[in-house]
């Protein structure tokens, strides 16, 4: 199964952009859905109720990676802001591409064992022969930032654990990164290069 994860930035945008960006999470998961593909999205802490700057987001199936590149790109949201009704403006942008997260745990932020919690949960996978039923999903919740990731790529448990584990690392560390504020890190690139002009899709809320 392959699987394609995505950065989901907001940029520097102002609110309005982070409602986009929630709502794109929306549909991003139902239209995964529908060409059959599995979603997952981890998002940063929203530092209120309208929403994360960023998320990954995980894309598993065999059609992951063109169901992937037709989102990759500059999405225009065109709504009226309900958080400054007078404000003028109504187009919000929201920026997303594919990135890599890391393979190898040591390579990732280290995580203390006791500052995560697990979760069985039942699996399933789009459908057909890839569909499974049993109890071998993970869901790896880290403690002190509230960040959680669900691996359910694998049939065996044990291996759903370390995927778990290592893809919340990765994400932390990507998080990390973005808050250190390094012009050199992928995550603070992809926030500064979101194009305005060029948007592949364009919703109205």
């Amino acid at each position: 199964m392959v699987d394609i994860h995505l950065l989901v930035t907001a940029g520097n945008g102002p609110v309005e952009c982070r409602i986009a960006l929630s709502a794109l999470l929306s549909t991003l998961e139902k239209d995964a859905k529908a060409h059959g593909c599995i979603f997952e999205a981890t998002a940063a802490r929203a530092p209120d109720t309208h929403g994360p700057a960023s998320a990954i987001v995980t894309i598993s199936g065999d059609g992951a990676t063109t169901f992937a590149n037709g989102y990759c790109g500059t999405i225009r949201f065109v709504f009226k802001s309900t958080v400054r009704p007078h404000h003028k403006r109504q187009n919000w942008f929201v920026g997303v591409r594919t990135i890599e997260l890391a393979g190898d745990a040591a390579d990732a932020t280290a995580i203390n064992p006791q500052d995560i919690r697990f979760e069985t949960l039942r699996a399933g996978g789009p459908g057909g022969q890839h569909q499974n039923t049993t109890d071998s999903a993970v869901r790896a919740t880290h403690v002190p930032s509230g960040i959680t990731v669900i691996c359910r790529d694998e049939r065996s448990q044990h291996r759903n654990k370390a995927t778990a584990i290592r893809r919340l690392q990765a994400v932390l560390q990507l998080l990390a990164e973005r808050d250190a504020r390094n012009a050199r890190t992928a995550l603070f690139l992809a926030n500064k290069d979101l194009e305005r002009g060029n948007a592949v899709k364009v919703f109205r809320l």
